[in-house]
């Protein structure tokens, strides 16, 4: 195998982990709950690679009669359901505690994080990104304050209009915090949340910038790299792994551009990988609790999907995977403990049934295997059962 794509439908879930009540998502079922409210969903091309034959997914109502991709039902064996923990097992790295999450910063970092940017600060609670700048937007852009919340994930995040505090002062009031968040107050991530008003209404915009922490030993990306093979980096792959073990790193506005520069990456010549993360469907829609928005943003992926397919060359296999769940459906704003899909394609590829494995680690010691580099801290590789020669 001469390269591997892999793509991160983002926060897309196929059911609640058998330890998900410790999280509070008991029931949680992101796929499922987007087919109960959108029963008329058109995803022909994810069928036919066979998302509904995964075991478990979508209570079986969409398996289709000969898939045409291998196909698995992942389990996380890391403690979580952030972001980094999704992506970094993924990527073969195990997460044996979870980030440390807040419902509010200490009144004693809040003091020294102001005084680090000069300014006071608004908020500092958990909330929904697109509700607080509605509530605080206002105060924010009267008193040049920055709206500070945080979630159920590890993360600490900035909020501001642009033309209130510009891009570039608020990442450097990021790079401020992230400086600041270590040891017991550390975060995952650090995420500037710029915005602007239009057409009477306050409207976040991509220049999103994620903050992380590094991984704390080499990865996938790691041992691609050393072995002089490229890295490429599409979407917020970059900012999840602090920019290790990537050769190059392209940034995108949405998941239709994020598609479309996966595809252009797959129309060169290089051997390696291509990691793409897909964040609307988590950011949009699972975190604003849209049913309906989540499904029509699978239907946009799935059309785009051929010309991704046709994109590839030979000795290329695509990965379609998910690094947590965000049921749609689901009480509060946050993402939710969930087993994942992963479909398996390419002329080299067995469309077999794997069935259920224990760590999304399995993907990244597969790729291990097939690019022929070092293999990952954890994980067991499925490589031999899918391999046509």
């Amino acid at each position: 195998m001469k390269r591997v794509t892999i793509i991160v439908l983002d926060s897309l879930g196929i059911g609640a982990l058998p330890d998900a009540a410790d999280y509070g998502d008991a029931g949680a079922d992101t796929l499922l709950h987007i087919l109960d409210a959108a029963p008329g969903i058109k995803i022909p091309n994810l069928l036919s690679l066979g998302l509904g034959n995964i075991s478990g997914a979508a209570g079986g109502r969409l398996a289709v009669a000969s898939p045409r991709a291998a196909h698995v039902r992942l389990a996380e064996a890391s403690k979580g359901k952030d972001t980094i923990t999704g992506h970094w097992e993924i990527a073969g790295l195990f997460t044996p505690e979870p980030f440390n999450t807040f419902e509010h910063f200490p009144d004693a970092f809040m003091k020294g994080f102001e005084e680090a940017i000069g300014v006071g600060t608004l908020g500092n609670f958990p909330a929904s990104g697109t509700v607080i700048i509605e509530e605080l937007g206002p105060e924010h852009e009267r008193t040049g304050k920055p709206i500070v919340y945080t979630s159920a994930d590890s993360v600490f995040q900035i909020a501001a209009n642009t033309d209130v505090i510009p891009l570039e002062r608020l990442y450097g009031m990021c790079e401020a915090a992230r400086g600041m968040l270590t040891g017991p107050l550390s975060v995952g991530r650090v995420i500037a949340r710029p915005y602007i008003i239009k057409n009477g209404k306050r409207t976040r915009t991509p220049e999103r910038r994620d903050y992380a922490v590094s991984p704390p030993q080499p990865t996938l990306l790691d041992n691609i790299k050393g072995a002089g093979k490229a890295v490429c980096a599409i979407g917020k792959i970059s900012d999840i792994f602090n920019g290790h073990g990537i050769t190059e790193s392209i940034h995108t506005d949405s998941n239709a551009d994020g598609a479309a520069r996966t595809a252009e990456a797959m129309r060169r010549d290089f051997a390696g990988l291509i990691f793409t993360n897909l964040v609307d469907f988590d950011s949009k829609f699972g975190h604003r609790r849209d049913c309906l928005g989540y499904a029509g943003a699978l239907e946009e992926f799935d059309a785009a999907l051929p010309g991704i397919i046709a994109a590839m060359k030979e000795g290329d296999m695509l990965i379609l995977c998910a690094d947590h769940g965000n049921d749609p459906a689901h009480a509060g704003w946050d993402h939710t403990r969930e087993a994942v899909p992963a479909l398996i394609f390419g002329k080299g590829v067995r469309a077999v049934d794997l069935g259920v494995r224990e760590s999304f680690a399995d993907i990244g010691a597969t790729v291990a295997e097939a690019l022929g580099v070092a293999p990952v801290p954890t994980g067991s590789s499925f490589y031999s059962q899918i391999a046509k020669n």
